[in-house]
């Protein structure tokens, strides 16, 4: 997928403590949790790398020292490389990112924590995802959709929604007798997935004094008639729970979806 330039700010929730999925989060953030041989933060940051957004603002709390240690000490030795002991010199990332690390507290709500990255971002148009889902998404395509609505309805933020599968099979009966049977189908409701697009007038909306999470601020966006969508009909996952975790490393292993970026 070739990008077209964005270059935008993006901000990534990363402060939570992703109680669901505890199997993991009792040792580590969940950002950090490993999809193959990096953590789901790092796969995430390339989707947008891919479309020439290199700058981050990284919300920290929960356990957020090791999403720090992470790209300090381990991000740039998971490569082959070779040193004299005498001279140690670690090679250079691959990525030439930029990420601005802002500790957001502990126990806020996301909010809270995008309000304290506010002077972290530098244009009056950033981005702004979760730290746990995926997706092969184009971000051109959004951030011109977003654009587009802006001129005719004057919003001042965009979703991205989609509908999910169901993590069960759905069951329609007639009578005692089972009509139709349908495995994990796609849901008709559409959900936010992230990958939001945001003008610096959503801090309009948010409350210093309040500690709320971020979707009561798109409600209240909402109401005011001045929250656009963009449909994303391809491919999405988050990881919620453990099942997730095995299910996208092994998608990982077969067939990544999301991999957009060239090796």
């Amino acid at each position: 997928m070739k990008s077209k330039g964005t270059s935008l700010d993006v901000v990534i929730f990363c402060g939570g403590r992703g109680t669901r999925l505890s199997e993991k989060t009792r040792e580590m953030p969940k950002p950090l949790i490993e999809l193959g041989e990096n953590p789901i933060l790092w796969h995430i940051m390339k989707i947008y790398s891919t479309f020439s957004c290199n700058r981050f603002i990284l919300t920290l709390g929960y356990k957020g020292d090791m999403i720090i240690d992470y790209f300090l000490n381990r991000h740039s030795i998971q490569q082959n490389f070779t040193i004299n002991l005498s001279d140690i010199v670690l090679p250079q990332a691959k990525e030439s990112w930029t990420i601005a690390f802002v500790q957001t507290g502990l126990e806020s709500k996301t909010a809270k924590r995008l309000l304290l990255c506010k002077d972290q971002i530098n244009s009056d148009r950033f981005l702004v995802t979760y730290g746990d889902g995926v997706a092969d998404i184009n971000l051109d395509a959004l951030i011109k959709h977003h654009e587009k609505i802006r001129r005719e309805n004057g919003i001042i933020a965009t979703i991205t929604i989609t509908k999910p599968y169901s993590k069960y099979g759905i069951v329609k009966f007639d009578g005692n007798i089972v009509e139709k049977f349908s495995e994990k189908p796609q849901m008709d409701e559409f959900i936010n997935v992230g990958f939001m697009v945001l003008e610096k007038e959503v801090f309009d909306y948010i409350d210093q004094s309040s500690d709320v999470m971020f979707e009561e601020t798109l409600e209240a966006i909402a109401r005011d008639h001045k929250l656009g969508y963009y449909i994303h009909d391809g491919f999405w996952h988050a990881m919620d729970t453990y099942k997730d975790y095995m299910d996208m490393n092994e998608m990982w292993r077969a067939d990544p979806k999301w991999k957009i970026w060239k090796n």
